[in-house]
């Protein structure tokens, strides 16, 4: 039976709110750059450098998904496929020289990187949807069955 208490709830609304704000913060910072200095500065490298944030997410949002019994496939493997992809990104920028700066930050080194790191900001963001999942799920009223007449 899976547990529905306050603990879980707790976990749920917390892994949400941490694995979400490495998503939403370059958005927010930026419109706050607009509005305050009229330049749009987007940094799209932000979820990477907030990435702690939503690891501790993640591992909220696993340990509420264990408890409720569902989305745990979901949020674990979305949650190892960012963590690899990040490694491997970064591991592949430093290889090709792109991290040291040998290299110019252009051609297919730049598009292998940045591939890599498309893939594992989906990897996040899937996580973090499977994370609404399982907020939505936790908090869904019981169906009254209707009486028979």
């Amino acid at each position: 039976m899976p547990k529905m208490n306050s603990l879980t709830k707790i976990l749920a609304i917390a892994g949400c709110i941490f694995i979400w704000f490495p998503i939403l913060a370059p958005l927010i910072f930026a419109f706050v750059s607009l509005f305050s200095d009229g330049k749009f500065r987007f940094d799209y490298l932000m979820p990477a450098e907030l990435f702690p944030f939503a690891l501790v997410g993640g591992c909220m949002l696993f340990w509420a998904a264990l408890r409720a019994k569902t989305y745990q496939r979901l949020i674990g493997w979305g949650m190892a496929a960012a963590i690899a992809l990040l490694v491997v990104s970064q591991a592949v920028a430093v290889a090709t020289g792109l991290a040291s700066g040998e290299a110019e930050a252009n051609g297919w080194r730049m598009i292998l990187v940045m591939g890599i790191f498309i893939l594992f900001l989906i990897s996040l963001l899937a996580t973090a949807i499977g994370g609404l999942a399982l907020l939505r799920m936790i908090f869904k009223k019981p169906i009254k069955p209707i009486p028979s007449i």
